[in-house]
């Protein structure tokens, strides 16, 4: 008889067939609660869910045979991980499965933003392009030499910052820690590292403890030439204040891959001619998603098999 597993979110169609093999697989969930759980969700040894759902101790509750919650992608901050370690229950994640797909991609919003990449191509689109002597782009600087400040110097991070190096960046990061074996600029508060950088990359994992991190003080501090991009949670990012920021050109511009309440963007944000704004798809990168997706059937396999995780969160 095959195990039962419960899937919170739509998964991959691939995936999907490949779970089926094994497991009984029910869901996804029209939402992530225990008055959405389906008839013989009761027998689920295994919740399979993404960081952005509410994984609550009620939700954990309603499931009395749970033993393992496995995230989809690496963020994991929607789990109760008190109650899942009050329950014994264990915790995976992606790792860092996606980290190079995240690690271009936010190059590619840093391009977009602070080499107009975007405002580029609605310029060419709008039919405004009459040649260098009627009107023109104006001139921005470039990357070649300019601050790059990284929030969250782990795997994606890392990532982002040997990728920048290769653009002649001088990089700087703010951390929980100071990471002394790489050779970069560590700055002890968010608010020195924005004042010091060009561009803020946040790459930090989302918890209660960063919400808004990235606030109108630090917004100030990276200052009316800066650019900020957010490849990690929009939890990290006060939204009204960025809004404020660049309405008053406070910072020259944003690029955003993530949002506070996904996938409502708000109205001030998609009005902005100085921001990129993009659906949640760094970690879209076929090669991405198929690590992410042996790594969660390589922890059910594990789990199953009464074997160490092969990348457990600790709880």
């Amino acid at each position: 008889m095959k195990p039962t597993i419960l899937m919170a979110p739509r998964l991959p169609g691939r995936l999907v067939e490949r779970l089926s093999e094994h497991y009984e697989l029910l869901g996804p969930l029209a939402r992530s609660a225990p008055d959405a759980l389906p008839d013989g969700a009761q027998e689920a040894r295994a919740l399979l869910t993404i960081g952005s759902l509410k994984t609550d101790a009620a939700l954990i509750d309603a499931l009395p045979k749970l033993g393992l919650i496995s995230c989809y992608g690496t963020g994991f901050e929607g789990v109760d991980r008190a109650r899942a370690r009050e329950r014994g229950i264990l915790l995976s994640n992606a790792a860092d499965a996606n980290a190079n797909s995240v690690a271009e991609f936010a190059m590619g919003l840093l391009l977009a933003s602070a080499r107009q990449v975007v405002a580029g191509d609605r310029f060419v689109r709008a039919g405004r392009w009459k040649g260098n002597a009627v009107e023109r782009m104006a001139h921005v600087p470039g990357l070649a030499g300019r601050k790059l400040g990284i929030y969250g110097l782990g795997a994606i991070g890392s990532r982002i910052a040997s990728r920048a190096a290769a653009f002649d960046m001088e990089i700087g990061y703010h951390n929980r820690s100071e990471r002394p074996e790489l050779p970069y600029l560590y700055h002890d508060s968010l608010v020195g590292l924005a004042r010091w950088a060009d561009v803020l990359v946040v790459s930090a994992r989302a918890s209660a403890e960063n919400r808004h991190a990235i606030n109108a003080g630090v917004l100030a501090a990276l200052g009316p030439q800066g650019h900020l991009v957010n490849i990690s949670r929009g939890i990290a990012v006060d939204e009204t204040a960025l809004c404020e920021a660049l309405e008053t050109g406070t910072i020259a511009g944003a690029a955003l891959d993530v949002y506070e309440n996904e996938p409502h963007v708000p109205e001030r944000l998609r009005a902005l001619e100085n921001v990129v704004l993009t659906p949640h798809i760094g970690a879209n990168a076929e090669s991405a998603q198929i690590a992410q997706q042996e790594l969660l059937l390589g922890n059910l396999a594990a789990f199953f098999a009464g074997k160490p995780l092969l990348s457990p969160v600790a709880l």
